[in-house]
């Protein structure tokens, strides 16, 4: 049965929506309505054109309008803003920005992708600020391209370190641009947890950049040439870059009297439906369900917004599918490290007080005695009842996004640590290693479930060391006078059993080693002569990379007082 199908917003998910509604339907009506000149754009490669990593603008335009219509017949138009819906008369108001005329089109379904817009604070003196900009849409992007064509700056400050952030960083970096980043909370990359965090704050600050956390603009002055922080600190710069994150552009919506929640993203159901039968939602507009935790959620990323696109296309087809739910699977390029996460992290799975264990590794990107290989970090969380997986994240040179894919996917399936075990995968020295990354948490979860060693956290150091517990490290001794856990007792691994009757039986043993592979045999060694041990997760490794940052951000903040 032929319907007409208005599609307000294109970019992913509209229009991948129209596209999938076309090659289902060829009998449909489909009109989409774009407020902006662009209808399909490449909004993750933005930054990147800015830094000049994309020469060609035009590789930023996935479809463009004529393409639209021609392949997939169509009727496009930009540059037309849907200002109202009328949902008891199925009717909507569309304003054309080009000729300014006001006109009414009515509909059988209507899906909304309306997107989500940058957040602008609150700050005294922003108003007048004169080089100030957002990163959302091409117009955006041409902006600050051109500023930096014709400007040349000196000097930008970026104030929010989430994806956009991060990547203007570095593009900016790279052209030249001496850039500080000023981020509120005390870590930047808030889907993965502090000490994952820890190592892109160490490479920031290697690379040259001002990092700024725990503090925020309190105002803006001489038309923001100078930008003062709550800590006193006064910045001067040559332009500022708001990327503090996003809010659901779902003022239509509201004012239809379609449900919201308290954030204002668009309510809908498991078939994208919204609080009307006939009117559905998708993308960053829109409330979604945590795969992890059931709990609802919003994920503005590109990766849901196309498959919800889709997903909306095929059941005004008529298919019986659903949307079960987003991992908020993500990737980012920070000057030479990747990271990457999926699932929920500790912090929300403490929040939501759901039970769970972590484990952290420090592998070799692939086989050591293959030129390249890299020390590489990852995190896996995950129930400690069913083995059920959790989260996971990594951040390293190489081969982080290939196995944080495989457990998003293993999430996905509904695998335990006992199922990464058998994780079979692709094997040659040049890519991994026999025992892959993966197969190593699959191993590790699976001697917690199985009690073969238990585990102590990074964050728990301090109170050891505060509670005089006896600390074991294992490394060897020009290891440990390159750094260590403070009074902590070093015997070796390989001296282990002939000095046993120095280690005391009437107290625990927290052992250490470099990454937690050394400290995890010697507690099944002391564990079976009668020892009761616990393993310091991560090693001395996880520990140090937080300390080591922590002390370069303190040593840059009295610098900073000094050079700002």
């Amino acid at each position: 049965m032929s319907k007409k199908v208005l599609i307000v917003g294109g970019v992913a998910g509209g229009a991948s929506a129209a596209a999938r509604l076309r090659r289902l339907n060829e009998d449909f009506e489909i009109i989409m309505f774009e407020k902006g000149e662009y209808i399909s754009f490449a909004n993750c490669g933005l930054p990147y054109y800015i830094g000049d990593s994309i020469k060609n603008r035009g590789f930023l335009l996935v479809q463009t309008v004529e393409g639209m219509k021609e392949r997939f017949k169509l009727d496009v138009r930009n540059l037309s803003e849907v200002i109202e819906i009328d949902k008891n008369n199925k009717k909507v108001k569309v304003k054309n920005h080009e000729s300014g005329e006001v006109y009414e089109e009515t509909y059988d379904k209507l899906i909304l992708s309306p997107g989500a817009m940058p957040k602008i604070p609150d700050i005294e003196g922003i108003k007048s600020c004169e080089k100030l900009f957002t990163l959302r849409n091409i117009a955006d992007t041409d902006k600050i391209k051109n500023y930096v064509d014709i400007n040349k700056p000196q000097k930008a400050l970026i104030i929010g370190g989430g994806f956009i952030g991060l990547e203007m960083v570095e593009n900016l970096h790279e052209r030249g641009v001496e850039v500080t980043l000023v981020h509120s909370r005390e870590q930047v990359m808030k889907p993965v947890d502090y000490e994952m965090a820890s190592v892109l704050h160490t490479h920031l600050i290697e690379k040259g950049v001002k990092l700024i956390l725990k503090d925020k603009p309190a105002r803006i002055e001489d038309n923001g040439k100078k930008v003062v922080l709550k800590s006193g600190k006064e910045i001067e710069t040559d332009m500022i870059i708001l990327s503090i994150g996003v809010t659901p552009e779902s003022k239509i919506a509201k004012e239809a009297g379609i449900e919201v929640n308290e954030k204002g993203a668009i309510v809908v159901n498991s078939k994208m439906r919204t609080s009307n039968e006939d009117i559905y939602a998708v993308g960053d507009a829109i409330q979604v369900m945590d795969f992890v935790n059931k709990k609802p959620t919003m994920i503005p990323l590109a990766w849901p917004a196309n498959r919800q696109g889709r997903l909306v296309a095929d059941i005004l087809s008529g298919k019986d599918v659903e949307y079960k739910g987003a991992l908020g699977s993500l990737v980012a390029k920070v000057f030479d490290l990747t990271v990457a996460a999926t699932g929920n992290n500790e912090k929300t799975l403490r929040d939501l007080e759901i039970p769970y264990e972590a484990i952290h590794i420090h592998p070799a990107s692939h086989a050591g005695y293959y030129p390249g290989a890299t020390q590489i970090s990852f995190k896996m969380l995950f129930d400690p009842i069913t083995g059920k997986i959790l989260g996971a994240q990594g951040v390293g040179k190489d081969g982080i996004d290939k196995r944080i894919d495989l457990i998003a996917n293993s999430i996905k399936a509904g695998f335990t640590v006992y199922d990464l075990q058998d994780t079979e995968v692709c094997y040659a020295p040049p890519y991994n290693s026999a025992k892959d990354p993966v197969n190593m948490m699959g191993y590790c979860g699976a001697n917690i479930m199985e009690n073969i060693v238990k585990n102590t956290q990074w964050y728990e150091i301090e109170n050891l060391v505060k509670n005089e517990e006896y600390i074991l490290d294992v490394r060897e001794e020009y290891e440990v006078s390159n750094g260590s856990i403070k009074n902590a007792m070093n015997i070796p691994l390989g001296q282990l059993r002939d000095r046993l009757n120095e280690i005391p039986k009437d107290r625990k043993i927290y052992v250490c080693c470099q990454v937690g592979l050394r400290g995890y045999i010697a507690c099944t060694i002391l564990n079976q002569y009668g020892y009761n041990t616990s393993n310091i997760d991560g090693g001395y490794k996880t520990y140090s990379s937080i300390k080591n940052a922590e002390k370069l951000i303190s040593d840059r903040d009295e610098s900073l007082e000094a050079i700002l």
